[in-house]
């Protein structure tokens, strides 16, 4: 024992250390058994990986992931901008169809009415050429009958014979009755006039029936046909012909109404509608615009009619053949 402790300080003095130096540099305690000399190295275990971190591999493939996601999400968002600009695209091309469409409507319309003026305007010119020639005649005839009268008070004067005063008074009662005949016919062309006016201001400014018997009345007056719907409650449906009619909104206080119509594959919304205004709107094959009109409204219903041109619903009842007593 006392050997070993003697060969321990000898190595210390050797190597220029003291007991708290070797322990320091990793000598064993004498008590250790089997401790290494100091001529052996002390070997330091690595520290311990860190926690998330990756290899060189690791990261490549991190990167080529987060590539296929960016693009992914690329190619999504240009799907999606091309269909959304598509849709929109084909929104604008049944809007520009629908006008393209009203517009030659327009035009037949424009050119009938034009047509019906001129008519008009041509009556009216020979009105005014008859009244001139009447005015005229009216003239002449006055001018006449002073002559007669003045060769009739010679004649008197001269004490003619009965023949000449019966010849005399002839020749001024069929002055009379000419003049009376122009003037009658003035007067009748002066009335078909008039007619003509009044069904050119009526198809001008449309007519609107209020109740059922107007409707008929309205239906019998024109060359339109006229379909009648009721919808009881909101989100109700009916049909009419090819049209579907549905009940959106109303509003009893301010007397307006929102509904939706299908026709032609499409679905248009006409919001805030009041009664008795006609609602115009273009079906394909018509060869001019329908009109709905809504003549009742309460609170969570409305009933109206749907005019078409005539036999354009020619398999649907209308409102004189769905009563026919009316």
């Amino acid at each position: 024992m006392v050997d070993k402790t003697n060969d321990r300080d000898a190595a210390h003095a050797m190597f220029g250390l003291n007991d708290r130096e070797a322990r320091r540099a990793g000598s064993p305690e004498p008590s250790q058994p089997n401790a290494p000399g100091p001529s052996q190295p002390v070997y330091t275990p690595a520290p311990p990986p860190a926690p998330w971190s990756f290899s060189g591999g690791q990261i490549l493939f991190l990167l080529v992931l987060a590539l296929l996601i960016l693009s992914v999400v690329n190619i999504f968002l240009v799907i999606s901008a091309r269909r959304q600009f598509s849709e929109h695209a084909a929104r604008q091309t049944d809007q520009l169809d629908l006008l393209t469409r009203r517009l030659d409507s327009s035009d037949a319309r424009y050119a009938q009415l034009r047509g019906r003026f001129q008519v008009t305007s041509e009556k009216l010119g020979l009105t005014e050429q008859e009244l001139a020639r009447a005015r005229t005649l009216a003239a002449t005839v006055q001018k006449q009958q002073q002559e007669s009268a003045q060769r009739l008070g010679e004649a008197i004067a001269k004490k003619a014979g009965a023949d000449e005063m019966n010849r005399l008074q002839a020749e001024s009662s069929e002055k009379f009755g000419a003049l009376s005949g122009d003037i009658a016919g003035t007067r009748k062309d002066l009335e078909a006039t008039k007619e003509a006016l009044l069904g050119a201001k009526g198809e001008l400014g449309g007519a609107i029936a209020r109740t059922h018997d107007e409707l008929v009345a309205l239906a019998h007056r024109t060359d339109r046909d006229y379909f009648e719907f009721s919808l009881p409650r909101k989100k109700s449906r009916q049909k009419v012909g090819t049209v579907m009619v549905e009940l959106s909104a109303t509003n009893p206080k301010k007397n307006q109404f929102t509904v939706v119509l299908f026709f032609d594959d499409k679905r248009t919304e006409r919001r805030d509608k009041s009664i008795n205004e006609p609602v115009y709107f273009y079906v394909q094959g018509a060869s001019s615009a329908l009109e709905l009109v809504v003549n009742k409204l309460a609170k969570d219903s409305v009933a109206g009619y749907v005019s078409t041109p005539k036999a354009f619903f020619s398999g649907t009842p209308n409102v004189l053949t769905a009563r026919p007593g009316a």
